[in-house]
């Protein structure tokens, strides 16, 4: 098990499944096997292994630090597969387990967003950057809802600018703030922010009703 936990930390998950795989363990020791196995399969993006695992120990082991982890890591894997309402249902969750942090407020944002809830999406990220002003994802969220809802469109391209810079190399970011200029009129900059985050987001479709937008909007300039 310890080899395996040095082995997620170092990023190599796929070595760290392997290890656990091939790992004998008792009953008292399955509960530490089945969140580190959650854990590495949410980081390879292979979901259903990642649920499977995940479950086990949030049904089993209610209220430890182990399993409000992995209640965070189920909702971001509800979100991640289109499933905000139960993303949505993780997130209250923990919110009742008194984990109420930039991270979750933030999720709670996307989650109530991606439902149609765009007023109270907002709401959530506000109350997320009143806990970390500077916090990337918070700002970004921030900035493409009110991009979204076409409201302080200043305020969006600050609020996304300051979430790309502290990541340059961010496609969701470069996104956003090509979304925001988009709504802006701001043609030229759209286009370089969104072409930038098409050279790595090949499969988002919210980006790509962004480029299509983009590419609407050209010829009417």
């Amino acid at each position: 098990m310890s080899k395996a936990g040095s082995e997620y930390r170092a990023g190599d998950y796929e070595s760290a499944v392997a290890t656990l795989a091939a790992a004998t363990v008792d009953e008292n020791d399955y509960l530490d096997l089945a969140y580190l196995l959650g854990l590495c399969y949410a980081r390879l993006h292979r979901f259903d292994e990642a649920l499977l695992y995940l479950e086990q120990v949030v049904t089993q082991g209610e209220g430890d630090a182990r399993a409000l982890q992995c209640r965070l890591t189920l909702a971001y894997v509800y979100a991640a597969t289109g499933r905000s309402k139960l993303a949505e249902y993780e997130l209250t969750k923990l919110m009742e387990s008194s984990l109420e942090t930039p991270q979750v407020y933030s999720a709670l944002g996307h989650a109530t967003w991606k439902q149609g809830r765009l007023d109270e999406g907002l709401s959530w990220y506000s109350k997320a950057l009143k806990l970390d002003p500077e916090n990337p994802t918070a700002l970004n969220g921030y900035g493409y809802l009110l991009a979204c809802a076409g409201k302080d469109l200043d305020k969006a391209v600050s609020c996304c600018r300051k979430a790309l810079n502290s990541d340059p190399g961010n496609p969701v970011y470069a996104d956003s703030l090509g979304w925001v200029y988009l709504k802006l009129g701001r043609l030229p900059e759209a286009g370089s922010y969104l072409r930038a985050a098409a050279k790595t987001l090949h499969d988002n479709d919210e980006l790509q009703e962004h480029l299509a937008a983009f590419e609407k909007a050209v010829p009417l300039r």
